[in-house]
């Protein structure tokens, strides 16, 4: 066991080879993170900055809308806030001089309010009109192009984080007695034929009463460029 550790201790991928009497599992590639990156607004895309398996980092620009038509409405509410603003100080002059009721003056400074409210929707959706990117990471696919005029809520790109990769698999529920957050693994990829150390790093919440299984995950010990979200292997544990 000792020995079993000191190799998932290691950083560096080793070639694979076949694990004596180790438990054997399969066990896919998934990233940490990912997202389907959606439109809030409706508009014509004016360009998209990533292509498909690109990559980019936090904050970068993904797309851009053609907004031109909530820029014009947004200087539309600017030119009403202005006016509704005007509109109060000549009643607070007029006010002062008893020309006009207090339900006059206070309709006004409610005009104001109003107006500033629409100005801050339509810089909302003006703020919508550019996607950058929540994390790191890099297009899993592309769903729209350039030019193509999009409806809110529809999907444009699926993104994920490359930069954190783990393990999902099923372990017999009977090893819960011994399997804890922490405890060093080592999975062997079909693709790559090298082995790299892990640790698990979560356990599922529920059973599966049929199989007597539940879900793990774990997470790869080092970065490796050569993984990749999507690829499989067998998992190798030894139980204390």
């Amino acid at each position: 066991m000792a020995a079993f550790a000191a190799a998932c201790g290691s950083t560096l991928a080793q070639p694979a080879s076949s694990g004596g009497n180790l438990a054997e599992i399969r066990a896919q590639i998934t990233p940490l993170r990912y997202t389907s990156i959606a439109s809030e607004v409706g508009a014509r895309i004016s360009s998209i900055e990533v292509t498909e398996a690109g990559s980019f980092n936090k904050g970068r620009l993904l797309i851009a809308f053609d907004c031109s038509v909530q820029e014009a409405q947004r200087e539309k509410a600017r030119a009403e806030v202005l006016a509704a603003e005007t509109q109060h100080k000549a009643n607070q002059r007029l006010a002062a001089l008893n020309s006009i009721g207090e339900l006059e003056l206070e309709m006004s400074r409610i005009a104001i309010v109003r107006a500033r409210a629409e100005l801050a929707f339509n810089q909302a959706l003006i703020d919508k009109c550019l996607i950058h990117a929540p994390f790191p990471g890099r297009v899993a696919e592309q769903k729209v192009r350039e030019q193509q005029f999009v409806q809110p809520g529809q999907a444009l790109l699926d993104i994920f984080d490359d930069s954190s990769l783990e393990l999902e698999f099923l372990i017999p529920s009977a090893w819960l007695r011994w399997v804890k957050p922490g405890l060093p693994l080592r999975v062997s990829i079909d693709e790559t034929r090298k082995t790299y150390p892990a640790r698990f790093s979560r356990i599922g919440a529920r059973v599966d009463p049929v199989s007597q299984s539940i879900k793990v995950a774990a997470t790869i010990d080092g970065r490796f460029p050569e993984l990749m979200a999507g690829m499989s292997g067998r998992i190798e544990v030894s139980p204390p």
